[in-house]
């Protein structure tokens, strides 16, 4: 080798070495210098630009965790949301690290942030009904000037996010988005005020939901995006938007700013003529089946804007239109002989400010064939409580070859389904419409079976007609003349024919037996059981107004219902009811209960008497049951009633939903219906209510539209009988209001104050005190979500009867004997008659003496239930308290202060009842 060339490649080779060892020394040496500096520096960064709470374990240097970058790794990250959500974590990871600058950091000892990354963290995003948001955590204000001098800044152009899962749930859109797997890399200029994000992101598993309803589950996304950011207006233009949706195509463009109170929003989401076999690729796995596996042919389009300001506290809300249409559809599953052919489908929807009573639905077209059978439909429909309509329905179709073509496994159908409608016209209860209509729908010789019974249902034949000539409900007539059913060789057969659904002509024919148990095990999943029979007879026959009005001797209903071991939900209990017998006998306008025992939880229940009006409870939208019962029981748990306890049945009112998920440790009031009207002599052995147990209860109790009232109610409570009346109602899930008048006689103050909650409020001085007292009392208020007491709405009055009562250890009387050197410490108490007041939080005493030794005490004043008092004395000295001592008794219960010869009052404090507070 020529020596020059030689010596050239050794001097190359030491540089290449020196500047190798010097990079691999700064790789290790630069980590080493700078940690404290950077974990201090990104503490005041925090704390300084972030409005949520942040925590780390430690702060580590490196450049190795993401090469080349220097990158500072916070371990055990965790960051809190804002308000009002300081407690609940918005994001968690192992760690967390952030790129560094490594120019300003060697030569300007600054902290410059260029890139983020996040790796397996869990990120739960949080919008409440107010509109209000988790994440607005960093604190940026444009009308202050950008602080050059401050040593750590935020300057992005990177973000990198590695299998994420991020949930965001939003009430007051009603949105659920649950992305797992979530991967993520964005770049760009980040430190402009406008810049083009490139964003690559994959998601291994989207569930999309909205209000209940799944939309998207488990679905895998790809999505490639170049997003224009406005940092000073928080806008987001969605410049190139292309995704992958399993296999469908979808763009979409527009914009999304934040605003101060809510956002504006407007995004058109297109797929446009895509092959049909990658729509059912898209659609929630439940949807379809094995058709999955079918041969697909045709072409679809789908469209979906968003468009409008959101603001919750202004109520508004932005609008959301669908439109999807499908051309020349085919379907075939390889097993099946034929296919569903001549698919078409033109669907076009649109909700104005999410208001679900503007949804407007147009079905243009809806038609296919199988078999030789067919089905043609187009229906429009506006609104829903007051739902506008027109649709014209065809259909010709035979089930079993829908079974067949779709091959549908887990059900076997049999029988032929032919309908005839057409209806134009308002759905409106309150003016009494019905859109005009002429309909038929008919099933003839079907049968159904599931994987879950061995049997089928069989012979099932129903002929429905709707009639209406003139949109009114005077001229409505429907009739399902006749249904029938075979089921393990026991028919069922019913016939109804009902007219003028302003004044109903009823006529109702049933009779068979139905064993529930064994008709839940055709539909219902292993694992789960419903035991129960039913038995009918019945002949219903007469006129709505006959029942209303008092003519019963017009009506002809007749006829008896046996109903064993049947399970009731109702979506007002917690749990459900066990029927274990009940006898059910019609006469005219009376359902008798003849014999009627059931089970709740742990209470139990013997009912006879008997409902009226029932006639009238089912047809009419307001009807209220009247009736008259005698019920025994052996034990009634109250607590178990509460309406945010567990719930063992699927189904709650939406009321009660959003109360359990904004009242999470409360078990909720007692909710009663409000369409009964109904009078029960009530025995009862035992009774438990929040910690209380009443024994030998016997009174008259009346549900009355919501109410609960009881009247000349007699029970033993802690070892005294009492006497009561009293009123309940709830106002909420979380609220109830009552009212009630006690009088109880002899019994132990010491067991009443560890035993009673309601006693200890508004007798705390009981504590010290041991011996008997009666009361009679009158007091009314409200119950918060816990069926507690809310004591600053406590209003009463009564009295306080001391028969013989011992007074230890209280402080008022020991501080008393201490100032005036009387010796009244520990006081004997009777034959004393204590009036008070409650109102505003405060219990004020009437005047009242007593004797103590040989001392006469005058006292009067008042104390707040939270324990600050203002008394007035008079110590009257022997012989026959002449002459008296005046006294002020102030401070609280636990540290009185005691004035000898003063009259200075401090007013107590009062708490006044808002009872337009927030439930």
């Amino acid at each position: 080798m020529n020596p020059t060339i030689k010596k050239i490649a050794i001097k190359v080779s030491k540089i290449l070495g020196i500047t190798v060892a010097v990079i691999l020394f700064l790789l290790f040496i630069i980590p080493i210098l700078f940690p404290g500096t950077v974990a201090e520096q990104v503490k005041n960064f925090a704390n300084q630009k972030l409005a949520g709470e942040l925590n780390f374990s430690k702060a580590r240097l490196s450049f190795f965790d993401h090469f080349p970058s220097l990158t500072v790794t916070l371990d055990d990250f965790s960051l809190k949301g804002s308000a009002p959500f300081e407690k609940d974590t918005l994001i968690a990871a192992k760690n967390v690290s952030f790129g560094i600058n490594l120019k300003r950091l060697i030569f300007d000892s600054e902290i410059r942030i260029n890139k983020l990354y996040i790796s397996k963290a869990n990120a739960n995003v949080m919008v409440d009904e107010k509109g209000r948001a988790n994440y607005n955590v960093y604190i940026a204000d444009p009308s202050v000037p950008v602080d050059t001098t401050s040593s750590t800044a935020l300057r992005l152009d990177k973000i990198d996010i590695t299998d994420t899962h991020i949930k965001y749930y939003d009430k007051s859109t009603k949105m659920l988005v649950d992305a797992q797997g979530f991967n993520y890399v964005g770049k760009g200029d980040l430190s402009e005020d406008v810049f083009d994000l490139a964003t690559d992101a994959q998601i291994e598993q989207l569930d999309f939901y909205y209000n209940g309803a799944a939309y998207m589950q488990k679905k895998k996304v790809h999505a490639d995006l170049i997003t224009r950011i406005n940092t000073n207006s928080l806008a987001f233009m969605f410049r190139k938007n292309e995704l992958l949706i399993n296999k469908l195509p979808i763009k979409f463009n527009g914009y999304f700013k934040i605003l101060k109170d809510g956002y504006d929003i407007d995004v058109t989401v297109t797929s446009i003529d895509s092959q049909l076999e990658d729509l059912f690729g898209a659609l929630p796995a439940q949807y379809l089946n094995e058709v999955e596996k079918g041969k697909f042919q045709g072409r679809t389009s789908v469209l979906f804007t968003f468009k409008g300001n959101y603001n919750a506290s202004r109520n508004f809300k932005p609008d959301m239109a669908f439109n999807m249409d499908i051309r020349d559809g085919y379907i075939q599953h390889p097993s099946a002989p034929f296919p569903a052919s001549n698919i078409y489908l033109d669907l076009k929807t649109k909700m104005p400010s999410l208001n679900t009573d503007s949804l407007s639905v147009e079905l243009d077209t809806l038609a296919m064939k199988i078999g030789g059978g067919y089905a043609r439909a187009k229906v429009k429909t506006i609104g829903l409580e007051k739902m506008k309509l027109k649709a014209a329905i065809v259909a010709n179709i035979d089930l079993g070859k829908i079974q067949t073509a779709f091959n549908i496994k887990d059900v076997d159908m049999k029988g032929v389904f032919r309908a005839n409608i057409k209806s134009e016209g308002q759905f409106d209860y309150e003016k009494r419409k019905f859109p005009v209509t002429e309909g038929i729908a008919v099933l003839e010789n079907a049968s159904i079976k599931t994987p879950y019974y061995p049997n089928p249902i069989t012979g099932i034949n129903f002929k429905a007609t709707v009639i209406n000539k003139t949109g009114e409900y005077k001229d409505l007539y429907v009739a399902l003349n006749p249904a029938t059913f075979t089921f393990e060789q026991h028919p069922f057969f019913l016939t109804a024919i009902f007219k003028n659904f302003e004044d109903v002509n009823y006529n109702v024919r049933a009779k068979g037996d139905i064993d529930v148990a064994q008709i839940y095990k055709v539909f219902s999943r292993k694992g789960l059981d419903l035991k129960g029979y039913i038995k009918a007879d019945l002949s219903l026959k007469g006129i709505q107004s006959d029942a209303t009005n008092g003519h019963y001797e017009r009506l002809d209903n007749k006829g008896t219902l046996l109903l064993s071991q049947i399970k009731a939900t109702s979506e007002l209990f917690p749990k459900p009811f066990y029927i274990r017998e009940g006898r059910f006998s019609f006469h005219q306008d009376k359902m008798r209960f003849d014999k009627f025992t059931a089970d709740y939880g742990h209470s139990d229940f013997a009912i006879n008497g008997h409902l009226r009006n029932v006639i009238n409870y089912i047809f009419s939208r307001h009807g209220t049951l009247n009736g008259s019962f005698n019920v025994n029981s052996n034990l009634i748990n109250v607590d178990e009633f509460m309406a945010l306890k567990p719930n063992e049945t699927k189904k709650e009112t939406t009321a009660v939903v959003v109360a359990k998920a904004e009242n999470p440790k409360e078990s909720g009031v007692v909710l009663l219906p409000k369409n009964l009207d109904v009078a029960l002599t009530a025995q009862a052995k035992k009774v438990n209510y929040t910690g209380l147990t009443l024994s030998d209860l016997n009174g008259t109790v009346a549900l009355s539209k919501g109410r609960g009232i009881l009247k000349n109610t007699n029970f033993n409570l802690i070892g005294c009988k009492v006497n009561m009346d009293a009123d309940y109602e709830a106002s909420s899930p979380t609220k109830a209001l009552f009212n009630f008048h006690l009088v109880a006689k002899d019994f132990d103050v010491q067991r009443a104050y560890k035993e009673i909650e309601l006693f200890r409020e508004v007798a705390s001085a009981a504590e010290k005190a041991e011996g008997i007292i009666s009361a009679d009392y009158t007091l009314n208020g409200a119950l918060d979500g816990n069926m507690s007491p809310i004591t600053e709405s406590l209003v009463g009055a009564g009295t306080i009867q001391i028969s013989k009562v011992k007074v230890s250890g209280l402080k008022l009387f020991n501080n008393l004997g201490a100032k005036t050197g009387l010796g009244v410490e520990d006081p004997d108490l009777s034959k004393i008659d204590i009036n008070t007041t409650i109102k505003n939080n405060v219990i004020t005493v009437e005047r009242f003496r007593m004797k103590v030794s040989v001392f006469r005490i005058r006292l009067e004043g008042e104390t707040n239930l939270k324990g600050p008092m203002d008394f007035k004395l008079r110590v009257g000295l022997p012989p026959f308290g002449l002459i008296g001592i005046p006294v002020m008794v102030t401070g609280t219960h636990d540290k009185p202060n005691i004035k000898i010869f003063s009259k200075t009052h401090e007013d107590v404090e009062e708490t006044k009842y808002d009872p337009n507070a927030k439930e």
